[in-house]
């Protein structure tokens, strides 16, 4: 890390679902955050987790590792209107398609049957959306419907 701070370059450490850590490892993450040099912090943290992060670092034991995070972002749900955008972004980058053809289509229908199960919530869009694109994928279709969308909404229901 020192070569690193040395060569003008930052060492970032990505911990994803950080919800899932117990208070004995977030506080072994915020030692972590204690190597510095005299004009520089060594290491960059990014804890990424669901809201239960944040119950968990509002316990006591966790003041310290609290009050060191300098920057806070919360998604929040989208608007209906901005859901339709966010799948069809989605699919033309996990399609990789330069001429921003979609290769797949999800109906108006769709997209509010999305919203009404998901209200708006990435994680939700993405979890129906992987499910109706292989839904889609199995029947040879290009065109998800809101059928399709309420029988993966059960699907997703059933198995949590």
């Amino acid at each position: 890390m020192l070569e690193h701070s040395i060569k003008g370059n930052n060492v970032a450490v990505i911990i994803d679902e950080a919800q899932n850590l117990n208070a004995r490892q977030l506080e072994q993450i915020r030692l972590l955050s204690n190597l510095e040099t005299q004009k520089d912090k060594l290491l960059q943290i990014i804890l990424v987790g669901q809201p239960e992060l944040l119950e968990k670092l509002r316990l006591s034991s966790l003041r310290q590792l609290d009050q060191r995070i300098s920057v806070r972002f919360h998604i929040q749900p989208l608007e209906r209107s901005e859901i339709e955008g966010y799948i069809h972004h989605r699919i033309r980058v996990a399609s990789r398609t330069e001429d921003g053809h979609i290769p797949v289509q999800f109906s108006p229908d769709a997209v509010e049957m999305i919203y009404k199960h998901s209200r708006g919530t990435p994680r939700l869009i993405n979890i129906l959306c992987d499910r109706a694109l292989l839904a889609g994928y199995v029947k040879e279709a290009r065109h998800i419907d809101a059928h399709t969308i309420e029988q993966c909404a059960l699907e997703v229901k059933n198995l949590s």
